[in-house]
């Protein structure tokens, strides 16, 4: 039973997201706070590259955290600490990038490279599809045939 239980409590320990905010990172007011961690789980972190500033312990994410809520207590709005991060760090700090002409390509690659190796494919697929593979068999080849199956060809 006490297996069980810990076993309970270790997918539970990391099923939980992992948040990297120190507790003397959190605002005071509830409300601007929750606009913080939404904010801080948009951005990604520049080190990590792989998760969001809200995730990660590295100092840069730790720093970019402290910004987002000093901008925030200033009274700025969502989309103008947004903009505000993405002047300094450029559109790749957002992890999932907005569509504008100098992310077209972030966005079309996928459905080009898939629509290029599809057609890749179809031609393949055509171009092999019917033609016999192999080498004719020789004289002695359908001779030895012939005598195994007993049929005449």
């Amino acid at each position: 039973m006490m297996r069980r239980l810990l076993l309970a409590a270790g997918f539970l320990l990391t099923a939980l997201p992992a948040f990297a905010v120190n507790p003397d990172e959190v605002l005071s007011d509830p409300a601007l706070e929750a606009r913080a961690r939404t904010l801080s789980s948009q951005l990604r972190c520049m080190v990590c590259q792989n998760q969001s500033i809200d995730d990660s312990n590295a100092e840069l994410a730790r720093d970019l955290r402290l910004l987002v809520r000093e901008r925030l207590k200033n009274g700025d709005s969502d989309e103008a600490v947004i903009d505000y991060v993405v002047s300094r760090y450029g559109e790749f700090v957002l992890l999932n990038p907005r569509l504008r002409g100098e992310t077209l390509l972030l966005w079309g690659a996928p459905v080009v490279l898939f629509l290029a190796g599809a057609t890749a494919m179809i031609l393949f697929v055509r171009k092999r599809g019917g033609k016999p593979t192999g080498t004719p068999l020789s004289e002695a080849e359908k001779a030895e045939l012939e005598r195994l199956t007993g049929k005449r060809n």
